[in-house]
């Protein structure tokens, strides 16, 4: 034994990543395939929907379960949607299943009913089976497929109040971000308890159709009805977009009453549950063999006739839930959405990465005076609010709020500010936060005028000083693999240095947030710099920069815009010389993107020609909030930065990215929190920003 896991060990000694949990790559390679043409599909943007299998492994006899897998599968092609059925075969999850493999699990007689729990068991066993909603959910998620139809969830049993006995597709569906199409929940449940649960978890719920009646599988009235219901395929796109928009880490349910003309035979069919649950009880049987053994029962009582309503009632979700995908697929390439799995052209599913965020974190508490001038040595009256900040912090949030799905590795302390950010932050990727005893979470006051300029700041910061080159060391295989890295001001000199190291070795492109002119400096002490590609400065963050680099500067900040315009391009022309893009945030006169063009237009995307190019700039005037509208300018140039940096990883044009993020500072000025709440990519849409009056933008050349 010792002498097989030795071989084992040294088998996998090279292929195992360091960081095993966030390794895409390494699950894909050993428990995961997705059929070529789901993938295709997905990488495509076309509409794809998830289909269970334990339908076929224990919800049906052979040959009818093959028989109703591949009717299914054919519906959804006829409406449009590529079929991708999951399954676990000899110990790997397959999304998408050949007409061999669909007839191997329909006949397997030793197939495993495979539920979230029993997926490491399964795969680590090399066994195969049919997963249930929850496993279903989980595999679509990973291959990035938002829809998935069912015939029924599970739900809270009969009695559940006292034995817990609760289906795992509940709380798979408070934790999973998949829209599941089923026609609600079996009778044999306690459907009423079930909705409290689903409530209790964040699921949206809501029928589909003119009312909301929430249908109980075999009849399409339960007694019971859903917080909302949709009209139409479009309408529950819409739901879904939106759901998708917020970064909301919990599914959604779509219940799909039972077929008008299939409703009668539906009440014969409730009578032969009620028999059925009594033989259940007779015979002792529970757990989750009682859903197999009603379900047959029930066949026999009613003589075949509970499998046609069923079958019907799967194709009819098959039907709704294909031409939901399909509507929710043209929304989200009008809106600008990715790909659902956020490929690019020159990507597939296997190869791709997720972007990564290393900042800092702070609890801002902003105090905003009602008059104009302060008076020194009194109460000044004004509105104290506290909200979450830190650069870091804030470009990880709103690239997650924009679809992305960045890790953010920071530092903060164990203490309750530590918490509050936990509990505010919970929509994002937070498995890179250090929790140190030692130190205090990084607090900020900032005191802010009446027309919400910055008055007085104080910084508790000295926790930033933690995220050590040797605390970051510890992703390396996510910093070698990002599609981009973006790095704030606050770091200590170390860890940049050995941050942008690594993406000098891996091609990683590199984004700095120089946070103020103070810590503007740090990839300039060296040349570190060098392997930046993009660089975020105001104009005093420019001038500190040159000023480190040993180039000369006017003694004083220009007043014009003109002269603003001139001296930012020429203070950025030294740093194109290895950086892409230089993006100058002028606060209420927009932004100046420094770069260089060969036809009057600045690339901000990966570029394959090798022709020289000259150097230029390209002026973009802000979008005008009235003084009346703006709470606090806190997290403006963030919103920016990271609005921008979304557009980029979504493949967008220049033009687009820049309006995306003058439409998102705009929304932080308008708004109590750094990271505005409404920051979504329907907010930040194809639609947002044609229908917006923009001015021409203003293009020169360098010299």
């Amino acid at each position: 034994m010792l002498l097989r896991l030795t071989s084992i060990l040294q088998k996998h000694q090279q292929s195992v990543p360091k960081n095993l949990v966030t390794s895409w790559r390494y699950f894909h390679d050993n428990f995961f395939k997705i059929m070529p043409s789901v993938s295709a599909a997905l990488a495509n943007q076309k509409p794809v929907v998830a289909l269970e299998s334990t339908i076929i492994t224990h919800g049906m006899p052979y040959p009818q379960n093959v028989i109703t897998a591949k009717r299914v599968e054919d519906i959804v092609k006829a409406n449009g949607a590529i079929p991708a059925t999951v399954g676990v075969l000899n110990g790997k999850i397959h999304v998408g299943l050949s007409e061999e493999e669909l007839e191997f699990l329909a006949s397997l007689k030793t197939a495993v009913k495979i539920s979230r729990r029993d997926l490491p068991c399964v795969l680590s066993k090399g066994l195969s089976g049919g997963t249930t909603v929850s496993a279903t959910m989980i595999a679509a998620h990973k291959a990035g497929i938002p829809v998935f139809v069912t015939g029924g969830i599970g739900g809270v049993h009969l009695g559940g109040e006292t034995t817990m006995d609760v289906s795992a597709d509940l709380t798979e569906l408070g934790r999973t971000p998949v829209a599941v199409v089923s026609a609600g929940v079996k009778s044999i449940l306690n459907i009423g308890l079930t909705l409290e649960y689903l409530e209790t978890q964040g699921v949206s719920v809501a029928t589909f159709g003119k009312s909301c009646d929430f249908p109980a599988f075999f009849v399409p009235r339960s007694g019971f009805v859903s917080p909302y219901n949709v009209t139409n395929e479009e309408e529950a796109a819409a739901m879904i977009e939106a759901a998708l928009s917020l970064g909301l880490n919990s599914g959604m349910l779509l219940a799909v009453p039972i077929p008008e003309e299939k409703a009668a035979i539906g009440y014969q069919i409730e009578n032969a549950i009620e028999k059925a649950v009594a033989d259940a009880r007779a015979q002792n049987v529970i757990g989750k063999e009682v859903t197999p053994f009603i379900l047959q029962r029930v066949n026999e009582l009613m003589e075949g006739k509970s499998l046609e309503a069923n079958m019907a009632l799967i194709e009819n979700n098959a039907k709704v839930g294909s031409k939901i995908a399909v509507c929710l697929s043209k929304r989200m390439k009008r809106n600008g959405f990715p790909s659902a799995l956020h490929t690019k052209k020159n990507k597939t599913p296997e190869n791709h990465m997720l972007p990564v965020v290393i900042g800092g974190i702070n609890v801002d508490f902003i105090a905003k005076m009602k008059e104009e001038n302060i008076v020194m040595g009194e109460t000044n009256p004004g509105i104290i609010s506290q909200s979450f900040g830190g650069v870091g912090r804030n470009l990880a949030d709103c690239l997650t709020r924009l679809g992305e799905q960045p890790l953010l590795i920071s530092a903060v302390g164990e203490d309750v500010h530590s918490e509050s950010v936990f509990h505010y932050c919970k929509h994002m990727n937070t498995s890179g936060i250090a929790r140190l005893r030692e130190n205090s979470t990084a607090t900020y006051c900032a005191v802010i005028t009446n027309k919400g300029e910055l008055k007085l700041g104080i910084g508790d910061m000295d926790i930033h000083q933690e995220i050590t080159k040797h605390y970051v060391s510890k992703f390396y295989e996510n910093l070698a693999s990002a599609s981009l890295v973006c790095l704030d001001g606050n770091l200590p000199v170390s860890t940049i240095n050995y941050v942008c190291d690594i993406a000098q070795k891996h091609s990683v492109p590199v984004w700095y947030e120089p946070t103020d002119p103070k810590r503007a400096c740090k990839p300039f002490l060296s040349d570190s710099w060098k392997s930046l590609t993009f660089i975020s400065p105001n104009l005093s963050e420019l001038y500190a920069i040159n000023q480190a680099l040993g180039l000369p500067v006017s003694s004083a900040l220009p007043t014009s815009l003109d002269e603003i315009l001139n001296s930012a391009a020429t203070l950025s022309r030294p740093l194109l010389e290895y950086l892409k893009c230089v993006i100058v945030t002028l606060g209420a006169q927009g932004v100046l993107l420094c770069g260089r063009s060969k036809d009057g237009t600045v690339c901000l995307q990966p570029r394959k020609d090798n022709m020289v190019d000259r150097f230029c700039s390209i002026h973009y005037s802000a979008i005008p909030v009235p003084s009346k509208n703006i709470i606090n300018v806190s997290g403006a140039g963030d919103s920016l930065a990271a609005a921008i940096m979304a557009g980029i990883l979504q493949g967008h044009t220049t033009d687009i990215c820049v309006k995306m993020g003058l439409l998102a500072a705009r929304l932080s000025l308008e708004s109590n929190h750094p990271i505005s709440p409404h920051m979504n990519r329907t907010n930040l849409s194809l639609e947002k920003i044609q229908a917006a009056k923009w001015p021409q933008a203003t293009f020169r050349w360098i010299v």
